[in-house]
């Protein structure tokens, strides 16, 4: 922090007395200023960073005791000496620091008394000036905690990092890491009002150990920002285990009290965010490729029909769920079926492998949709007891267009022709409860009509009902594109937001 010397405003209108009193502060070693009234001193107070104020006690505007009250109300913690050469007595004493001094010179004044007073009442200002620094820091430290913790995503928790060191420090700020990938980005700050960015930045990280580390460092090595002329940068590493890069939090170095404690403690709190979040993206990694892994390699051709499909995993900062499809050719059938298991882990991702296998198994045995199900059901029961599951399975033939369809709770499949949209209702229990099942539904699918199955994903939002979300639905696929393809894209587009927070799976069927 800065070590010049303190500010004294001498406040006097007598000429010969201000001149004594800044001579002898000034040969202490004080840089000091002066005043004439009380309007003069009030705005000097205002304009300059003035650390104690000597103020005599009759001035030719206002008295001294209001000048003083006024000071306080403003800027509590600067300390007023009052000093007089009238008002000596124990009542003017009393008063002068009833309203707000922090010590009262009667004249004459020795030097010596003057300077020590001088020294006493700024020691307690220091010591005030520090807490309250500290205190605002730590406030600034906590929020930051919070921030970067609840960042939706890595560029964002630099961001909300930079942002905090920022305005915990008042100056520009850099914070720099590494991703789940192995990108090395850094946020950076211009300084407490101005906005966080991230930019990619390359770190020598040789020899930096696990643990906190603090060093001085030239500028020009971290020229992310337009740093302080004429200072160096201080730079805390945070580095929480052997194998992961550290994180540097990056600040000018006049910025810095003894031992920097605020800026160690936010370095090791965004670097615990920092591994949180590279442990997140790590899951949602493996989740998002084994999900991928499990789906459909390929969409059969089969003459007379038109098969498309969509699959958008939930976005990088949401855990995945167990979205699944089926598209299969057996015993000249068409099996088609769309699934969603209850949850958003890697957990609910291998339970729709499990689930998505026994339906492939089942069909190839030669059961029909309902009793799939039946069997899927009881095996869920009886291997996955905790789980819940909606799906919907059926067989098309396609020469003739007939479908027998079942469903466990799964969002009613979508028919349009010719503009009319219709909704194929087939109530039933979800997967994994015991309860009656219906029989299943069947119907022919006209030529030139399209089926559309669909998970959560594409219509639930939270501010609106699931039944909004079905008529959104409609109002879109009563116009189907001749690109099948292009019809499913175009079903997410307008449907889903632009931040997917739910797997979205869709597949669509045309009978030429």
């Amino acid at each position: 922090m800065d070590g010049s010397p303190a500010t004294v405003l001498v406040v006097d209108d007598s000429q010969t007395k201000r001149y004594l009193l800044v001579s002898w502060l000034t040969r202490a070693g004080f840089r000091v200023v002066e005043a004439e009234n009380g309007a003069e001193a009030l705005a000097r107070v205002d304009a300059d960073p003035i650390d104690l104020v000597v103020l005599d006690v009759r001035l030719p505007d206002l008295s001294g005791f209001e000048v003083c009250e006024r000071i306080k109300d403003a800027h509590p913690a600067i300390p007023v000496i009052h000093v007089s050469a009238h008002a000596v007595d124990v009542v003017d004493r009393a008063q002068g620091l009833t309203r707000g001094a922090d010590a009262y010179l009667a004249e004459p004044i020795e030097p010596e008394e003057l300077v020590a007073t001088a020294h006493a009442v700024l020691r307690y200002y220091q010591a005030r000036q520090r807490a309250e620094l500290l205190a605002e820091r730590l406030t600034g430290l906590a929020d930051t905690t919070v921030a970067v913790h609840a960042a939706p995503n890595f560029a964002r928790l630099l961001e909300a990092a930079a942002t905090g060191a920022a305005q915990i420090f008042k100056c520009p700020a850099a914070v720099v890491a590494e991703t789940f990938d192995g990108d090395c980005i850094a946020g950076v700050s211009a300084g407490p009002d101005a906005g966080a960015e991230v930019v990619p930045w390359i770190v020598d990280d040789t020899g930096v150990p696990t643990g906190s580390t603090v060093r001085i460092d030239e500028p020009e090595h971290w020229g992310l920002v337009d740093w302080p002329a004429g200072d160096t940068v201080t730079v805390a590493a945070a580095r929480l285990r052997e194998d992961r890069a550290p994180l540097y939090v990056v600040v000018p170095t006049h910025t810095q009290t003894a031992r920097t404690p605020v800026l160690v403690q936010l370095a090791q709190a965004v670097a615990a965010a920092v591994e949180g979040q590279r442990s997140f993206d790590e899951e949602h990694r493996i989740a998002v490729t084994l999900q991928r892994s499990l789906l459909p390699r390929r969409i059969p051709e089969i003459a007379g029909l038109d098969l498309a499909v969509r699959y958008e995993p939930a976005s990088a900062q949401t855990e995945v769920g167990g979205d699944f499809y089926e598209l299969v050719m057996l015993d000249g059938h068409l099996l088609m079926a769309i699934g969603d298991v209850a949850g958003h882990s890697l957990h609910a991702a291998t339970v729709m492998a499990e689930l998505r296998h026994a339906v492939r198994a089942y069909a190839v045995e030669g059961h029909q949709p309902g009793q799939i199900l039946h069997r899927v059901n009881e095996l869920m029961r009886t291997l996955l007891p905790a789980e819940l599951a909606t799906i919907c399975v059926l067989l098309l033939h396609p020469p003739t267009g007939r479908v027998r369809l079942a469903s466990a709770g799964h969002l009613p499949a979508l028919l349009s022709l010719d503009g009319k949209v219709d909704y194929i209702e087939h109530p039933a229990p979800l997967l994994g409860v015991r309860a009656r099942r219906p029989d299943d539904l069947e119907f022919v699918l006209p030529a030139g009509a399209t089926l559309v199955l669909y998970t959560d994903g594409l219509i639930e939002r939270r501010d609106v009902t699931i039944d909004d979300g079905l008529a959104a639905l409609a109002a879109v696929a009563a116009r189907v594109d001749d690109d099948l393809d292009a019809f499913c894209e175009r079903l997410v587009v307008e449907l889903a937001p632009s931040e997917i927070n739910d797997d979205v799976a869709v597949v669509a069927l045309r009978r030429r």
